[in-house]
Parts: structure tokens; C-alpha cells; sequence
């Protein structure tokens, strides 16, 4: 069901950050807009809720500003483990920490302000009764858009499993600092000057966050005493690709149209790029330039997370990357210029060689 006939040319299914988006950047383009969800503001959800320096920037693009009072200045990026730690700072500006509901408010209310017609509570059940000019399907991982458009075809379906919860604690540092463990890790997103957020994620879809932390004695030590201030919250996370993304009048956007695991903090930057691409291609009236650009906008983000999840599988190269990276900084440095969109290629193919090389000899 989808209500009273909706007059649209765009008609978005899901209220999530990338529907919304998705429905700001066809608004902005012009378009009459109607969006469609089965739940209400504001949608929380699992997630390590970082926007890295690349997702603040395609977040001001869609007109959206994290407001100071609601989040946190991210300066950089930590790694901890092996018995080493390596920090970069971000060379392309902060990030921000913000609360996952405090941004699914903010795009609501930029969707509202620029006159989407927001439909909360209005289940959708066919493509049938719809006859806009476009249809976005932006519903998610287990998205049934993607199956009634016959794009369920999968090249690539790797999953892991992601938790979240939030502790009432003052932010040890503006890094978002993640602690490698065995079969596991753990993020720590301030986000907001009394509170962070602790996501793990891992293959195994018992393991808990408390379970996880007992890995890493100092930062169990910084959390004792700091009260819970959320429930833990559970979702899947994947490395998924499709064959395609858009058939007829129908595009797949944010993790419906594939997704890259959690472990590059990625997600909510490319499911923005991919609103703003998508409505470049409904302008033009050719989804197939929406195609090329999402498999453009995968690659980054997409080798990234194969060399975080081959350092995850493989404790012996982390025992070498990791130690190797910590007496070499400028490596880290590099590798985080190339995975904000802030490196250029000629020298991430520079810092890879060398990486290799001193995880050979190290």
C-alpha cells in the first residue's frame, strides 16, 4: 500500500539516510518528490556513526550541516593492536561523530524543508500501483525492491556481523580509534563531548560488545563506571555487489545496491555520492550513466575494505602490516589520504609497494 495516489516523477522507497538523500538530491534537481517507509522518524539503526572527512563533504552537498551542539570534530584516524599504535590526522578536513538518529532528524527535516512529500508509516508491497517517471529503491540490505526489479544478482556476498552501544564518557581523544583483536574489532566514535559510541564487528554473530571489549584491557578500563547510555543494537554488515543497479525506471541505492563492510566507516559517504550521482542521471534521463557511476564510486572504498578484511582473516599479516605501519607513519598517512578521496593514485601505488616491502622484511 502506498496511500492516496502519489503525484511524483521521483518516487523513493525507504526513509533511511540514503533514501533520504536520495530524495533531497532529485529535489534539488527540480523533481516533485514523494518518499514511502514503513517506520517513522527518527529510524535508528546499527552503525559506528562517523562521517569521515569524503561524507561530510558529500553531506554539504546535499545543503546538510552537522550542527557543533549535536556532534563531534574528528581529526584523524588510530590504530591499535599487535602491541603497536599508528595515528594519522585527515588531510582533507574533520570528520564528525553524530548520533545515527541525530542525523536521520537532520535529513528528515532537510527533506521536509525542500518539499519532499514524506509519507512515514505507508508500507510499500509491489512496484505495481507506482507510475512515477523513477523509482529508488534505497531499502536496505535485505531490500525487496531489488527483488520485485530482478536485480537480485549478486557477483559478490561476504557478510559480517556488527553491534553497537553507547557509553556516557568523555572522549579520550577527536580520533576514531580502532583496536584490531583476534577475529574482531572495535571502533571508538566520539559523539559528542560526554558520550562515544563502541561498534565491533566480526564473523561471529554471538559475540557481543561487552564479550569483545575484554580483548582490550585499556579501553575497558577507560569505559569502567561509564553508565550505558543506549541498548545494544545489532544489523548484518556486508561486501556485496550486484551485476546491476538499475533496470527500466528503477535504480537501487545505499546498501540495496551493494555495500562495502562496515570496517572502511565508508557507507553513509557512498551511499550520498551515489544520491547525488543518481540524480545527475535522472536529469539526463539515462540510468546508464548512474551504472558507471556507481561502480566508480565502489572502487575506492571497495579495495579498502579487502585489505582491512585480509588483515582481519590473517593474523599474520596483521602482525607484520600493523608494526610495520607504526615505525612508518607516512605509510598510514598515505594510505588514509587514498581512503578519504584525498591521495593520489600514482602515490597509493607508491605507499602499497612500500608497504609490502617492509611487511616482507620487517
Amino acid at each position: 500500500m502506498i496511500g492516496p495516489v502519489v503525484m511524483a516523477d521521483v518516487f523513493v522507497i525507504g526513509g533511511g539516510p540514503v533514501g533520504l538523500a536520495a530524495a533531497i538530491a532529485a529535489r534539488r534537481k527540480g523533481f516533485r518528490v514523494a518518499l514511502a517507509d514503513g517506520g517513522e522518524p527518527c529510524i535508528d539503526k546499527a552503525c559506528g556513526e562517523g562521517l569521515l572527512p569524503d561524507g561530510v563533504a558529500a553531506a554539504a552537498e546535499l545543503g546538510l550541516q552537522m550542527p557543533a551542539a549535536e556532534s563531534f570534530a574528528l581529526r584523524g584516524i588510530r590504530f591499535h593492536g599487535e602491541g603497536v599504535s599508528v595515528a594519522s590526522e585527515f588531510p582533507n578536513g574533520h570528520g564528525r561523530g553524530v548520533r545515527r538518529t541525530t542525523l536521520h532528524r537532520i535529513l528528515a527535516e532537510e527533506a521536509e524543508r525542500c518539499g519532499v512529500d514524506l509519507r512515514w508509516n505507508v508500507p510499500v508491497t509491489s512496484l505495481a500501483d507506482i507510475s512515477s517517471r523513477w523509482i529508488v529503491g534505497a531499502d536496505g540490505i535485505g531490500s525487496r525492491v531489488r527483488a520485485w526489479a530482478g536485480l537480485d544478482d549478486f557477483v559478490r556476498d561476504q557478510r559480517r556481523y556488527g553491534f553497537r552501544r553507547h557509553f556516557r564518557a568523555a572522549p579520550s581523544s577527536d580520533y576514531v580509534e580502532i583496536y584490531w583483536g583476534d577475529g574482531c574489532q572495535v571502533y571508538v566514535t566520539p559523539v559528542a563531548a560526554d558520550e562515544v559510541c563502541i561498534a565491533l564487528l566480526s564473523r561471529d554473530p554471538k559475540l557481543r560488545v561487552n564479550e569483545a571489549l575484554r580483548q582490550f584491557p585499556a579501553l575497558l578500563s577507560r569505559l569502567e563506571g561509564a553508565p550505558e547510555s543506549s541498548t545494544e543494537r545489532g544489523s548484518l554488515t556486508a561486501s556485496r555487489k550486484l551485476r546491476r543497479v538499475a533496470r527500466g525506471n528503477v535504480a537501487l541505492a545505499g546498501d540495496a545496491s551493494g555495500s562495502v563492510d562496515a570496517i572502511t566507516g565508508e557507507g553513509l559517504c557512498l551511499g550520498f555520492r551515489q544520491a547525488l550521482a543518481l540524480a545527475d542521471a535522472m536529469e539526463a534521463e539515462d540510468l546508464r550513466l548512474y551504472e558507471r557511476a556507481h561502480r566508480r564510486l565502489a572502487r575506492r572504498p571497495g579495495f579498502m575494505a579487502d585489505f582491512m578484511l585480509t588483515m582481519d582473516r590473517s593474523q599474520w599479516l596483521r602482525g607484520r602490516a600493523l608494526p610495520a605501519l607504526a615505525a612508518h607513519p607516512d605509510l598510514f598517512g598515505s594510505l588514509l589520504a587514498m581512503h578519504v578521496g584525498a591521495g593520489r593514485t600514482q602515490t597509493f601505488a607508491a605507499t602499497c609497494l612500500a608497504l609490502g616491502w617492509k611487511i616482507l622484511t620487517i
